[in-house]
């Protein structure tokens, strides 16, 4: 392992505080590992798996045979002895200041970053908009250049609403160009959208909210996410309305009481004991300006209320809570069934769902881009998987789904098992019809994620 961490010009680089228990005998946090370019050398990017610091470290690829060792069991001597690799105490004495300094380690800094953001979540009614919010800025830095960072907050929240406005329809008149039904009758009890982000996901996100414009606007929705990052070991439930840049939806606030009421009160407290899961998680957030621009305003000005919830992996445990401290799907699922038979009106119930992830970004060896031989038949064969998966969706059988994923170890990595299972046995409709399926790679052929647009009556 080779050089001392370096600074940027005017850069304060962090200083080893021998003193410091915490990184004398260091415990890395989950972090995520990337790839990175600094300067004409290979370098190893490290970020918080659970998106609470906002920082980033990069070190030597090396770093990799050091990392696990962080357990908050060794001293560094001991990492040292352990590693060799010409790895020596002021070398490693730096990375750990600087991951310290990240947040990536336990310790005070990370509690004053943890408890910063928990006060801060606790603070108010409603998320503020955060990948939506980036969404609009990137499509007026794209549109105004420079002009851009002259803007007002005031203008740029003006003119970024109506461009992504202007955006979205865009994207719904191309998705519905050629179709045959480019809007529903009705409102239907569920739809099936992507959480991707808007521009590799646009033709599926236009596909469902597009043939929504017309039909009843409902009481509510209840979106059901995908938890990415955080630390419930089952259904997370938020009891906040979130932002965009569009403007706010309230949460029902009808429906979380009654929620609580039916889970119990030592399964309502579970519900929410990990709210803040939902600080940084996008599965929810993105469906908003959708729910907003498509489902529009009611009499009183205001757009629908929401309930969010984010849904563990079905697969690990049945459905159970990987630990046995969470809520598990079942008593969620009934749970929410009573509540919304409680509720007035008509609720509108969204599965935020991705399907397969695969390539060597993922961990597969096989590269995804070329139209012949090995890339070629491995993207047919994923293809394939996904075919039989959302088919046993489309005919109403979650169990079946669920078992099978479990029997082949979900083998493109689909990361909405559990929302998709929870919307089916929830509404229980009887009817599931697909608008589209897509596929979206990139040029290098390194990712490759899988979406779908379906509606159940």
């Amino acid at each position: 392992m080779s050089s001392e961490p370096e600074g940027g010009q005017g850069q304060v680089v962090p200083k080893f505080d021998s003193a410091a228990a915490h990184q004398c005998m260091p415990r890395l946090r989950p972090v995520r590992g990337f790839p990175a370019q600094a300067g004409d050398q290979v370098a190893l990017g490290l970020a918080d798996a659970r998106q609470v610091s906002d920082k980033v470290v990069f070190t030597s690829p090396a770093a990799q045979y050091v990392l696990p060792l962080m357990d908050g069991q060794k001293t560094l001597d001991e990492i040292v002895g352990a590693v060799g690799k010409g790895l020596s105490r002021p070398i490693l004495e730096g990375l750990v200041a600087q991951l310290d300094d990240a947040g990536l380690l336990f310790g005070p800094r990370f509690d004053e970053m943890l408890a910063k953001m928990r006060q801060e979540f606790d603070s108010a009614p409603v998320l503020p908009p955060a990948s939506t919010a980036a969404m609009a800025d990137a499509l007026l830095a794209q549109d105004d250049g420079a002009a851009f960072a002259t803007m007002s907050p005031e203008e740029k929240a003006e003119r970024g609403a109506k461009r992504l406005r202007e955006v979205f329809d865009q994207w719904i008149a191309a998705a519905l160009k050629d179709v045959a039904n480019p809007s529903l009758d009705q409102l239907p009890k569920a739809v099936v959208a992507p959480h991707i982000d808007y521009p590799r996901g646009w033709l599926n996100y236009g596909s469902v909210w597009g043939r929504l414009r017309i039909v009843d606007r409902p009481d509510r929705v209840v979106v059901l996410g995908t938890n990415h990052f955080g630390e419930s070991t089952g259904v997370c439930g938020c009891d906040k309305g979130y932002e965009s840049p569009l403007g706010i939806c309230e949460v029902d606030a009808e429906l979380v009481a009654k929620l609580r009421a039916n889970l119990g009160e030592a399964d309502a407290q579970k519900l929410f004991a990990n709210r803040y899961d939902h600080e940084r998680e996008h599965s929810i957030e993105l469906q908003i300006p959708w729910i907003q621009h498509c489902l529009g305003a009611g009499e009183d000005g205001k757009f629908c209320k929401v309930f969010g919830a984010l849904i563990h992996d079905p697969t690990v445990i049945n459905g159970e809570s990987y630990d046995g401290k969470g809520v598990s799907l079942t008593a969620f699922i009934d749970a929410l069934k009573a509540t919304l038979a409680q509720l007035p009106g008509r609720t509108l119930v969204v599965a935020s769902a991705d399907l397969s992830h695969v390539g060597p970004a993922f961990g597969d060896q096989q590269s995804l881009a070329g139209d012949e031989g090995e890339a070629a038949q491995f993207r047919n064969k994923v293809f394939q998987h996904d075919r039989e998966m959302v088919e046993l969706i489309v005919n109403r059988k979650p169990d079946e789904l669920v078992a099978a994923m479990c029997w082949q170890q979900n083998p493109t990595r689909w990361c909405s098992i559990g929302n998709l299972v929870a919307v089916l046995k929830v509404v229980e409709p009887q009817a599931v019809e697909m608008f589209n399926f897509a596929a979206a790679m990139d040029e290098q052929g390194t990712m490759m994620v899988s979406t779908v647009g379906m509606a159940m009556s």
